[in-house]
């Protein structure tokens, strides 16, 4: 029995630290410049980490998490083509009852599963900027939970924060948001998965975490000086920042001229849907009436339609394709 116990406690230990390993190997190359599949790669080993790290906290439990069918008293183990047993993958750690992860950083991990499944037969661009805020918030929660459920000291003593050649400014702000050409089936993908959210889990920083940067000078020869300083989420200062990005997130909701909306869908295999199929659409759903929200009109009389009626369109062409 207690060589057992034994066992158990080194076949943990050695999954953690591979954990650890993909983890670490997960952040440096994101953070190396010379790479260029660095959102691609950062996914594929974070993934690993965490079915590693919940492959270890199953172990140490005493949970199976290897599959298997209930043959009388036998277990009659699932095996590879080679005879491995088979392990349960990430997704179906998360939805087991004896999971120890919390609902919103499960949806974070989600969210990183699909979009993997979505990017793993073909090559991607231009995404790393998109999903920063929430590959840090994967960071943070495995770190957190790294500590939590073994005790452990973290990862984030062997990194160190990611120095860069180019300033954060306006400029370059709205040099990213200028960014149109985002494939077709990522935008698909992150625009229906975060519609299924609610508010307060779009919102959570352990699914997105979200920061502002705000130029900051010393106010003394010789003072400390930090390139990140963090303030209280419940200071006045914060409140008042998380006001005006309210504001600003609701002005600033991504619009669609007709023909984007046309373009978008044909690029998804809906080739029947033309322009005249769209204006059909939205006057039979009568979906420029004032309190729908699906789109707005803007200066010159453009009219432009958000994500809410990009979504009720895909869903128009996808039952027509299934008829």
């Amino acid at each position: 029995m207690v060589g057992r116990v034994r066992r158990v406690g080194s076949i943990s230990n050695e999954l953690l630290k591979k954990s650890k390993e993909a983890a670490l190997a997960a952040v440096q190359i994101f953070n190396n410049p010379v790479i260029s599949f660095k959102s691609e790669a950062f996914i594929v080993l974070m993934n690993i980490a965490w079915t590693y790290l919940l492959h270890a906290y199953f172990r140490k439990m005493g949970v199976e998490y290897r599959f298997y069918t209930q043959r009388g008293n036998r277990k009659i183990y699932d095996k590879t083509k080679y005879g491995a047993k088979k392990h349960w993958e990430l997704e179906r750690c998360l939805n087991t009852r004896e999971s120890p992860i919390q609902k919103d950083v499960a949806n974070n991990l989600k969210f990183l599963i699909g979009f993997r499944h979505e990017i793993e037969h073909q090559m991607t661009t231009k995404i790393d900027d998109f999903l920063s805020a929430r590959f840090q918030a994967c960071c943070l929660n495995y770190n957190e939970y790294i500590k939590k459920l073994f005790e452990d000291d973290g990862i984030e003593k062997h990194l160190s924060f990611s120095l860069q050649f180019s300033s954060i400014d306006a400029e370059q702000i709205q040099f990213l948001q200028a960014q149109t050409d985002l494939p077709a089936n990522i935008h698909s993908y992150i625009t229906e998965f975060d519609e299924e959210l609610t508010d307060d889990e779009y919102n959570s920083p352990k699914y997105a975490y979200r920061i502002f940067f705000v130029p900051k000078l010393a106010n003394k020869k010789g003072q400390a000086d930090k390139v990140i300083e963090f303030v209280k989420s419940d200071s006045d200062f914060a409140k008042d920042v998380n006001k005006q990005y309210a504001v600003i997130k609701e002005t600033e909701k991504e619009k669609y001229l007709p023909k984007q909306i046309v373009v978008l869908m044909q690029s998804e295999g809906f080739d029947f849907f033309t322009m005249h199929e769209h204006t059909k659409l939205w006057k039979i759903h009568n979906a420029k009436a004032a309190g729908k929200n699906f789109g707005v009109s803007v200066a010159g009389g453009s009219w432009y339609w958000y994500d809410s009626w990009l979504k009720d369109v895909r869903h128009h062409c996808q039952s027509q394709f299934n008829k």
